[in-house]
């Protein structure tokens, strides 16, 4: 006993410590499945903080019932990953709970030895400004990697080992991202590592999108032609959260992570861990099924096309605007009216301001 915990304790020395942060907004269930994955991977240094965006289910009561070992997540047995998040990892798992301001001051020192840290951000402040509570908290700790996962994510249990180790090898790299699988499809691409982005058109397209997973993937190929890092599971490294600073929190939702790398440029690259292996319900947070946005995210989606054009690449937007209206037009020929009106008021909203 004594033997194995001065062998953990030499390999958490010699492992960079990471802090994970999970975001939550009324999807508790995912939340909890995700953590039965992330106390299952086999990197020893890690702390896990959910920040929690106000939800309104009961989302942080569930998730402390959870923790305390008196709630467990339900898989079914037909399902072919059930495996990273069943059967439960033991409990209880200590953990502390925080309000914003305590945590953005960087909480207790006896919270370092906890491995759940729950924060209540106390409002919804969408991706960006939710997380950026997470990453403030991890920056007052001894933390060499913040790793952001989104919430309806399971991972294998040596996917965060991967990227640290891809970051040790690209030293300029400051966004590390993953191989993200379909949860539905394992065996389907969503994106590997990140996305291609045409500024154009303010089009983006995830790397691999649908493919079929076969490896040996080109790394190089892939890391030259990516232009941001996806969300749902990116590893970001102190230095490069001290340079460039927190996600901007302008667009409440997408557009985010292509800000974050668009501002790197030049100081920091992107990299892609291949055998970092996350699979992800795309969509569950938003509610983006079947390639089909809810009225509030398509909202953010158009809108935040022409935030980012105007921050950055201000010459472009009349082909930015042309892409918004052939959109309305496709819009209007499938007779899909509440989402020709939100074009339009974006348009018409863009121009006012």
């Amino acid at each position: 006993m004594l033997e194995n915990t001065y062998m953990q304790s030499k390999q958490e020395a010699m492992l960079p410590k990471v802090a994970i942060i999970i975001l939550n907004w009324n999807g508790w269930r995912d939340t909890i499945e995700c953590l039965e994955s992330v106390f299952r991977i086999d990197y020893p240094n890690y702390q896990v903080i959910v920040c929690d965006n106000n939800s309104t289910d009961g989302s942080m009561e569930y998730i402390k019932a959870w923790a305390e070992g008196r709630l467990d997540v339900f898989i079914p047995q037909s399902n072919p990953l059930r495996y990273l998040s069943f059967p439960p990892v033991p409990k209880p798992i200590p953990y502390i709970q925080y309000q914003r301001v305590e945590a953005e001051a960087g909480g207790f020192t006896e919270d370092d030895d906890k491995r759940l840290i729950l924060i209540q951000n106390g409002e919804n402040l969408g991706f960006a400004g939710g997380n950026n509570i997470g990453l403030r908290y991890a920056l007052k700790k001894e933390v060499e990697y913040v790793w952001l996962l989104n919430n309806d994510t399971v991972v294998e249990p040596n996917a965060l080992i991967h990227m640290v180790y891809r970051m040790k090898q690209v030293p300029r790299a400051g966004i590390c991202g993953s191989t993200l699988l379909y949860y539905q499809h394992p065996d389907k691409i969503w994106a590997l590592g990140g996305t291609i982005y045409n500024k154009w058109l303010a089009i983006p397209r995830n790397i691999g999108l649908s493919k079929r997973l076969s490896w040996p993937v080109d790394l190089q190929k892939i890391e030259n032609c990516m232009d941001y890092v996806a969300g749902a599971s990116m590893l970001v490294s102190r230095a490069f959260l001290k340079d460039v600073g927190f996600m901007s929190e302008e667009y409440f939702l997408y557009f985010e992570e292509l800000d974050w790398a668009e501002r790197a440029r030049g100081r920091f690259t992107l990299a892609y861990a291949p055998y970092s292996i996350v699979y992800h319900k795309v969509g569950s947070s938003t509610d983006y099924y079947n390639k089909k946005l809810n009225n509030k995210s398509e909202y953010h989606y158009y809108k935040n096309k022409l935030v980012f054009t105007r921050k950055f690449f201000p010459w472009l937007l009349p082909t930015v605007y042309l892409g918004l209206i052939v959109s309305l037009f496709i819009q209007i020929f499938k007779q899909r009216w509440s989402k020709v009106w939100i074009i339009i008021k974006i348009i018409i909203n863009s121009f006012i301001k």
